[in-house]
């Protein structure tokens, strides 16, 4: 099956999308992580900041990934005419 440049287009988006969102969560989550001992010098709200990143702020930050994946994604598909009808 043979693609049009406009589907082309489309999955190269998606990729793109798909890549830099993934680098945000790997950077969130591993890189955040390696430095957890550093972090847990610092206090917030008198908890280590460390210990606040990962209960509180990843959990939030993957909430917005997932926002802006759905949001782009919708838009993405309603530009290129392969959106749902409901």
């Amino acid at each position: 099956m043979d693609l049009t440049a406009r589907h082309r287009a489309y999955w190269r988006r998606n990729l793109w999308l798909t890549a830099t969102l993934l680098t945000v969560w790997f950077a969130g989550t591993f890189v955040a992580g390696y430095y957890a001992d550093e972090l847990n010098e610092v206090s917030f709200l008198g908890f280590p900041l460390g210990f606040y990143i990962f209960a509180q702020g990843t959990l939030i930050a993957y909430l917005v990934l997932i926002g802006i994946y759905v949001i782009v994604m919708n838009w993405l598909d309603r530009r290129y005419g392969v959106s749902e009808r409901r």
